[in-house]
């Protein structure tokens, strides 16, 4: 297998040329990085079709990308720095070199929601508001994005013979994500793998489904929001399950992502249910007056 090749076997699908990036006048670019753009650019068209469709000012989603962009990025870059401290703490200039990948998606979607949560307050609207219009968006980016970890051969899971198995070059992948069952199955040259950058793309588009079908019959602020918390988190518990890149709380071998997944299931259900409970009263002191 040449050292650019990527193989879905059992898919019959034998990619023999899949560049990490590609020059321009010079000017090597990453496709990470390209990838990652074109999700931002995909989930802002998104943002801006939910907030025309449902009568919402397109020009305050506009306002608020760029803000949200800067520091999702910068929220992304410092959980994953946080939680892979021992990798960065002996070369910290390697903290700013994103072209290698290390971009948390929890991260940066803590970072974004705080960021409209201020940029909410500025402006004085409703903050439920706008993160039911802009989570589609943001799931969007999301299921685009983690293409950029198919070109970078990172993020997959241990390895698998199952029908969507991925079949990388040993040499392109980091060394310290091949597991002792990913070394014991490798053949000439080549690790097969759980494909979870593709798992979690195809949940991410299930989660944007849903929340365009509840959008047509939402029966409170926030409601969108709940189905992206609780959706994509229930999708990436089980998906970090798979990985062998895992960032854990120090001192366990606890994931932190998925646990966070976890939290964030319950969390959104619980909300759910209160807000649920809560219009229910409400509708039957309503009749009863």
């Amino acid at each position: 297998m040449s050292d650019t090749a990527i193989a879905f076997p059992h898919l019959g699908i034998y990619l023999d040329n899949v560049p990490k990036s590609f020059t321009v006048f010079g000017f090597t670019i990453a496709l990470y990085g390209v990838v990652i753009a074109i999700g931002m650019a995909a989930g802002l068209w998104l943002a801006l079709g939910v907030a025309k469709k449902y009568g919402h000012d397109g020009e305050l989603v506009w306002d608020y990308f760029l803000y949200g962009i800067i520091f999702g990025l910068i929220g992304a870059r410092i959980y994953y720095v946080v939680f892979a401290w021992d990798y960065y703490k002996n070369d910290l200039l390697s903290i700013f070199n994103l072209r290698k990948g290390g971009l948390a998606i929890y991260g940066g979607v803590i970072a974004a929601f705080l960021t409209l949560f201020l940029f909410c307050r500025k402006k004085k609207i409703n903050y439920l508001t706008m993160v039911d219009i802009c989570v589609p968006g943001l799931a969007l980016g999301q299921a685009i994005g983690r293409w950029g970890n198919f070109f970078n051969r990172e993020a997959f899971g241990e390895y698998t013979d199952s029908l969507l198995a991925m079949r990388l070059p040993e040499v392109a992948v980091r060394p310290n994500e091949i597991t002792e069952a990913i070394a014991a199955h490798a053949a000439d040259g080549a690790i097969q793998v759980h494909p979870t950058f593709l798992y979690e793309c195809l949940w991410n588009l299930m989660v944007i489904a849903a929340m365009l079908l509840v959008w047509r019959c939402k029966q409170f602020e926030g409601e969108i929001a709940l189905v992206y918390l609780g959706g994509y988190g229930l999708g990436r518990s089980w998906i970090e399950g798979f990985r062998t890149d895992q960032l854990h709380l120090p001192g366990t071998q606890i994931p932190v992502s998925q646990l966070l997944a976890v939290i964030l299931v319950v969390f959104s259900a619980a909300v759910y249910l209160y807000v649920m409970r809560k219009r229910k009263g409400q509708g039957e002191t309503s009749e009863k007056n």
